[in-house]
Order: structure tokens, then C-alpha cells, then sequence
């Protein structure tokens, strides 16, 4: 149809076929040459200089970056310098001898019923902090108290069955504010309920006091609430539960702390300071705190409430 024109001359392809149809040249150095030395390239003035200059350019954008990191940081969150107890001291704290809370809001309102706080605990270990939060309440609130002991347990000691003490004047059911029914029942962790028939129950010493301290009404901002709940959570799991260690250390934190305030959370009493010193006496731990946790500790042991307490003890 068309003709190509060869890409070698009939002589070549003549001296090598048929071993092979044409040679190419041999890209393989021989054994014992050295390898020829690299072409050295020309270097373009203009390119190295425009290199240097992206280097430099590269390297200035990447501190602006690394400035305004640390700007971001300083104005999203808060300086780690920054002393919360100044916030602490500026919260509103109402004292717990004012108002109250409205019981019907945060119990649920049961027509023609008092409503009942139940709480079940073992009398191998008391809940003391409940104990000291059931005779504040009782200085706010009129409160009907009982003591009862399920067939689980045996036998309970006299000064635990008396521990809500003697109420000399009976009134009518409907004449109280509140039901507080504690019972003395073979049970790992204290529990609460007040709707028997439609809510689970509420486990543990720290999560009970806080529900029933919150009965008092207070309002606090979001610092010291975070704080106070770590306060609850610190005393039941390391001063109560944990090792000597931890309690040791536990005692150096709120040593500190009381060296600022009256009390762990600002200057009014909270359920930290009530929960932290139960755990303090139950632990058998207080006669070596230290000289603010020691001072702190008479101060709550003046209030009618604590030193009731105390007799539990004994």
C-alpha cells in the first residue's frame, strides 16, 4: 500500500542475522572499571537564588503559624495560671437556714401523701454523710423520721437504730413537709428511692448526698459545682476506699486548699465538706491530718449536725 524506509542498512542486518535482527550498544561496564564520573551540572544562578528565597519565605510562614497557635490558645481557654478560688469567692451562696427548695419541684407532688426519701444501707458500714444531711434538713424542713431493719440483717446496733434520735412530738402525717425512712438492710452500696413504684434507685454515698443536699436550694456557677463534685468523688474514692497512699495525698491536696477558705469550696459549707469529714472519721484518718485539715475539722464538729454524729462513733 505504501512503502517505509528502513531504520538500517541491509549490511548491518546481514552481519547479524540470525542471532539477532540489529545490535544496540553495551550499557554494562566491564568487571574491574570503575564507573565513569557523573555529567556535573550547571548550577542556574537565578534558580538557587529563587530556592533560598522559598526557603526563607516557608520558614518566616511557619512562625507566624506557630504565633498565632499560641494567641488562639490564650483566648479559646483559660490561663493555666488562673486561681478559681477568686471565682469561687465571688459565687452566690445562700445559706442554709434562708430558703429551701420547693420540695414538690424536685420530689414530684403526690395528692394527700407525704412524699417519702427511702434509703437502704448496710449497718456494717453507715452512711454517715446521709446521717449529717438528714439532721440539716431537719433545720429547715418539718421531717418525718424512721428507722427500720429488714429480715436480711440480724442484728443492728442500738445507737444505729436510734440514730435519727427520739421524736417526742407526734403530728399527723399530713402535717410534714417530708418522709426520711432509713432501713438497715444487707445491701453492697446505699440506695435511695423516693417514687417506690416507677424509678430506679440511686446508688452510692457520694450520689445520695448530692441529691439530698441539693433539697437545700442552693445555686452555685459551674466552677464550683465541677469542683464540688470532685471534692464527693475524691473523699468515697480515695480517702474511703483508697490506699494510704492516696489518702496521703488526698490529705496535702485539701490542706492546701483550706489554707485559701473556711471551708473546701468557697466559704459556706458544702456537701463536700460532709461527705470529705465522714470519710475522715470512718477511715480513722484525722488525728494525723494536717494543721488546716485538723482546723477545719473542729469547725464542722461545732455544728449541732456533725457532732450528733460523732456519738455514732463512739
Amino acid at each position: 500500500m505504501y512503502k517505509v524506509r528502513p531504520l538500517h542498512s541491509a549490511e548491518v542486518l546481514a552481519a547479524h542475522l540470525p542471532t539477532c535482527m540489529y545490535s544496540l550498544p553495551n550499557l554494562h561496564r566491564a568487571p574491574g572499571t570503575a564507573a565513569p564520573p557523573p555529567p556535573q551540572e550547571e548550577v542556574d544562578p537565578s534558580l538557587q537564588a529563587l530556592e533560598s528565597r522559598q526557603e526563607e519565605i516557608l520558614k518566616r510562614l511557619y512562625e507566624l503559624k506557630s504565633a498565632v497557635d499560641g494567641l488562639s490558645k490564650m483566648i479559646q481557654t483559660p490561663d493555666a495560671d488562673l486561681d478559681v478560688t477568686n471565682i469561687i469567692q465571688t459565687d452566690e451562696f445562700s445559706p442554709l437556714s434562708t430558703k429551701g427548695a420547693d420540695l414538690d419541684l424536685m420530689l414530684g407532688k403526690d395528692y394527700g401523701a407525704l412524699k417519702d426519701v427511702v434509703i437502704n444501707a448496710n449497718p456494717s458500714l453507715p452512711p454517715l454523710s446521709l446521717l449529717v444531711i438528714h439532721s440539716l434538713l431537719c433545720e429547715r424542713y418539718k421531717i418525718l423520721s424512721a428507722v427500720h431493719t429488714h429480715s436480711s440483717v440480724k442484728s443492728v446496733p442500738e445507737n444505729l437504730l436510734k440514730c435519727f434520735g427520739e421524736q417526742t412530738k407526734k403530728q399527723p402525717r399530713h402535717e410534714y413537709q417530708l418522709g426520711f425512712t432509713l432501713i438497715w438492710k444487707d445491701v453492697p452500696k446505699p440506695q435511695m428511692k423516693f417514687s417506690i413504684q416507677t424509678m430506679c434507685p440511686i446508688e452510692g454515698e457520694g450520689n445520695i448526698a448530692r441529691f439530698l443536699f441539693s433539697l437545700f436550694g442552693q445555686k452555685y456557677n459551674a466552677v464550683t459545682s465541677t469542683l464540688i463534685d470532685s471534692w464527693v468523688d475524691t473523699a468515697i474514692f480515695q480517702l474511703k476506699e483508697g490506699s494510704s497512699k492516696e489518702r496521703g495525698a488526698v490529705l496535702r491536696s485539701m490542706n492546701a486548699a483550706l489554707g485559701k477558705s473556711s471551708w473546701l469550696v468557697g466559704n459556706e459549707l458544702t456537701v463536700a465538706d460532709v461527705v470529705a469529714w465522714c470519710a475522715l472519721r470512718q477511715t480513722g484518718t484525722a488525728n494525723t491530718a494536717p494543721a488546716n485539715v485538723q482546723k477545719w475539722m473542729k469547725s464542722c464538729e461545732n455544728l449541732a449536725p456533725f457532732s450528733s454524729v460523732m456519738k455514732l462513733l463512739k
